[in-house]
């Protein structure tokens, strides 16, 4: 095969992910070390996803052996692998699937291995816990935080499930938001547009030029002659709005041009408010943004884009400088094209030059931040996110009591906050008498009390004393017996596999908070808690 042909294999393997997160996110993912702990079908799910999306490696941690019960609900698994170390059966069926991936196991239980090796999870780029009960959980949260490894929980139990990222602090730049408004700056023009804007007379009677003067260069036009007429202020109040719209649909010629009812569908954003949002200018604000020589690349980009937006932006961020498509004659919108590009590069010039002069004064190399990186930061700094998370430890011994009795009494998220406590509770019924509830028959009617109690226990601690849940749920809980129903599984596995991928990749939000998984209603919320 031609060396062409060996780079251009991957872009074509993963050619539909590749418009997703791009050759940046692909390449994160390539570097990728992953850990799974337990490879029943929750575990086997979430890495299946990972495997077929092009991470470097993976290591299954897995004590068990397969047992007739696993062919039922692990699609991996066959009879042959009978009696077979289940992470090495699983290793092997994953491998086939990507071979490019490398693949290990390790024939351990994984409490074990939490116990006696914590260093073993430092060579890990996120470890994916599953099915882990409450008392390891806490305990690897607490190693993977102090080795900064990133940690995504789940767990499948009957018809409900939960997913849990926990890490320090995630930042991102692509956050990606499904709306955003395009960074056209009308209420703030810069000289160039305007002076592009008044080269182009809205008035002339030529049928196509007017049909096909782009909508910025209207609103621009309009813009200003409504400030002209208005002490220098633009649309605010829904009055003003209505009437700036008329003034667009003065100038129409004819009904049918359509470059004049998009300046009416966009002429809201003339009245955008100038400067910042509150969220950028939190972040902005953050203590982490007085960065020293161990400072992140992010902290160091927000650090400049502090001083560039006091400086240079007059208030405003750094100019995505993309227009989204609009009704103009092709010169015209390439012109168009071009100004905002060449301002978007002098912002994205300005801020380089900062970043460089930050990187100095905290003895850093000036080039070590890449000009694609502060690219791609300046194309996105309206979209910055920071999440921090609270540790398990902290969710559970400290709870945000307010947060808690809000999910509980509200009736669209009773049902979620009534299986994160069972979930819960399930665990303490099992450290007491060594089984989870509901696994013999013959013993659910004695272990729906049992569990009952310990759920009221669990609801002290959350600042819910005297509260109860459900009667339908709890017996429900027993009923399920810690089965991991396929299907419940392969959803939960999915959500677990693309929290991972936000996070390996830092693009898109991660989970904020506890997913739960509803499968009796067939509804997945968020406690944030």
């Amino acid at each position: 095969m031609s060396a062409a042909g060996v780079v251009a294999e991957p872009k074509t393997k993963y050619d539909r992910q590749l418009r997703i997160w791009g050759d940046q996110g692909q390449t994160a993912l390539e570097k990728a070390s992953i850990c799974l702990l337990n490879c029943g079908p929750t575990g086997t799910e979430a890495l299946k996803n990972l495997v077929l999306g092009g991470i470097g490696s993976f290591t299954v941690v897995d004590g068990s052996k397969v047992e007739a019960s696993d062919l039922g609900n692990n699609f991996l698994l066959d009879e042959g692998c009978l009696g077979q170390p289940r992470a090495k059966s699983i290793c092997s069926f994953l491998q086939e699937l990507n071979d490019a991936v490398k693949a290990k196991f390790v024939e351990e239980t994984p409490a074990t291995l939490i116990d006696n090796n914590p260093s073993f999870f430092s060579q890990f780029t996120v470890v994916i816990a599953t099915q882990l009960p409450e008392s390891s959980l806490l305990k690897l949260d607490d190693i993977c935080r102090k080795a900064d490894i990133l940690l995504v929980a789940a767990r499948s139990y009957g018809l409900t499930g939960l997913v849990r990222v926990s890490v320090k602090e995630h930042c991102v730049i692509e956050s990606k938001p499904d709306h955003f408004l395009d960074d056209l700056r009308l209420h703030n023009p810069w000289a160039e547009l305007k002076q592009f804007a008044k080269s182009i007379d809205i008035n002339d009677k030529d049928p196509v030029v007017h049909k096909h003067t782009p909508y910025i260069v209207i609103l621009v036009r309009l813009a200003e002659k409504w400030a002209d007429a208005h002490d220098g202020n633009l649309p605010s109040t829904r009055q003003e709005k209505r009437e700036f719209k008329d003034l667009i649909r003065a100038h129409m010629l004819n009904v049918d041009e359509e470059n004049y009812k998009e300046a009416v569908e966009s002429s809201y954003k003339v009245s955008v408010t100038p400067g910042i949002s509150n969220e950028i200018r939190q972040i902005i604000d953050d203590n982490s943004a007085e960065v020293n020589s161990s400072s992140s690349d992010f902290w160091i980009l927000v650090a400049a884009l502090k001083e560039f937006v006091a400086n240079q932006g007059n208030g405003e961020l750094p100019l995505e400088g993309t227009i989204p498509d609009m009704t103009s004659l092709t010169e015209y919108y390439v012109s168009l094209q071009k100004i905002y590009q060449a301002k978007a590069e002098a912002d994205c010039l300005a801020m380089e030059h900062r970043v460089k002069d930050i990187l100095k004064r905290i003895g850093r190399d000036p080039d070590s931040i890449s000009r694609a990186y502060i690219k791609t930061f300046c194309k996105n700094t309206r979209k910055l996110r920071v999440c921090r998370y609270r540790s398990i430890e902290e969710e559970f011994s400290a709870p945000i009591v307010s947060e808690v009795q809000r999910y509980f009494t509200d009736e669209d998220y009773s049902y979620a906050m009534n299986f994160y406590i069972l979930l819960r509770a399930v665990d303490r019924l099992a450290a007491n008498y060594s089984r989870l509830p509901g696994i013999f028959d013959s013993e659910i009617d004695e272990d729906i009390p049992r569990l009952k109690t310990v759920a009221a226990s669990v609801l002290s601690e959350m600042g819910l004393s005297g509260a109860s849940l459900t009667e339908d749920l709890i017996a429900e809980m027993c009923r399920f017996g810690g089965a991991e129903i396929h299907a419940v599984a392969a959803f939960i596995g999915g959500v677990a596999s693309q929290e991972v991928i936000k996070l390996v990749t830092k693009q898109f939000v991660p989970l904020r908070g506890t997913f739960i998984f509803n499968g009796i209603d067939l509804k997945s919320q968020v406690l944030e808690l």
